[in-house]
């Protein structure tokens, strides 16, 4: 016996939907996932607001969503929206049309922001779902496009959790507009990425953590880069697991690199091109005092993410 759920994440950079079953011992059973890539905080943290054609594009997005739950016969949906919207001052422009769109697939459905911290722990009970609980205590990193989640927990829940006010895009629009980016500016980039996870890292503490697990776009991108894959496949990238060593070697590859040169990578999205070398400043300096603070000496890529983690929470 099943029932049939939706969910839905949109972030500054992406939106994404989940549509699953909910077996009988209440885990999930993927019917559907796919992402695009709507950069909906385009320009955000520059103008405090959404630009009316990023608003555009989501919605453009959502409503393909909705229809595919329509025809999946989806009887609950939850939409979740974070860092992007909590920062425009139109946000309410974004969330009529949200629930116009949702109420086409359950009547009342509407997007809601959730809080970082919220975030932080839809994202942790989507990540580790699939790992031994030997492995633990965990910490989850959740590099989007405006913020970055860390969590730290085990199989019992989350005992930490902050939302660090840093991302690929937003690092992107601040620090990296060379192409590629001069070491100047990479090296702004590592500072304001330093300086925004440091206050993350005296919120969670991370030095009982045993496995680092990594979460979202650039994350699956980076591992996707690592394995040399000619395309994107994500049972290749699910539980993968990257030295140190490999995690600074892809990131530098791709800071590195300019447009045409990261456009070119078989598994890279063309919607994550111009955003995926700030992401990897932001990887670098997690591994960096991951290593340092906790003695990890891996990474552990998770297909699975926040998005199982709406779906578990309508179960």
């Amino acid at each position: 016996m099943s029932d049939r759920v939706a969910a839905v994440d949109c972030g500054t950079n992406s939106i994404r939907l989940l549509i699953a079953d909910v077996l009988g011992d209440g885990r999930l059973a993927d019917v559907h996932r796919e992402m695009r890539i709507v950069r909906l905080g385009q320009g955000v943290d520059a103008t405090g607001s959404l630009a009316p054609e990023a608003i555009e594009r989501t919605r453009a997005a959502l409503a393909d969503y909705a229809a595919q739950m329509r025809e999946a016969g989806v009887g609950r949906v939850r939409m979740v929206a974070t860092s992007a919207t909590r920062d425009a001052a139109n946000r309410a422009d974004f969330f009529a049309m949200a629930r116009a769109e949702l109420g086409t697939v359950v009547a009342g459905a509407e997007a809601e922001v959730i809080t970082g911290d919220e975030e932080a722990r839809l994202s942790f009970a989507g990540a580790i779902g699939e790992l031994s609980e030997a492995a633990g205590p965990f910490v989850v990193v959740d590099l989007g496009g405006g913020s970055t989640e860390l969590v730290f927990g085990d199989s019992s829940g989350v005992r930490a959790a902050f939302s660090a006010d840093v991302g690929c895009v937003r690092i992107t629009e601040r620090c990296l507009a060379g192409n590629p980016p001069t070491a100047e500016q990479v090296a702004a980039a590592r500072a304001f990425a330093a300086e925004r996870l440091a206050e993350a890292f005296t919120h969670v503490p991370v030095d009982g953590a045993h496995t680092w697990v990594g979460v979202a776009g650039t994350m699956t991108t980076l591992a996707a880069v690592a394995l040399d894959l000619p395309e994107y496949d994500s049972t290749r990238v699910h539980l993968t697991r990257l030295t140190m060593d490999q995690v600074h070697d892809v990131c530098d590859r791709l800071i590195a690199m300019d447009h045409d040169q990261r456009a070119a990578l078989g598994p890279m999205h063309p919607g994550r091109v111009d955003v995926i070398g700030g992401g990897a400043v932001i990887t670098e300096v997690l591994a960096e005092e991951l290593a340092r603070r906790a003695g990890i000496s891996e990474l552990v890529v998770s297909e699975h993410d926040i998005l199982d983690g709406i779906a578990l929470s309508i179960a």
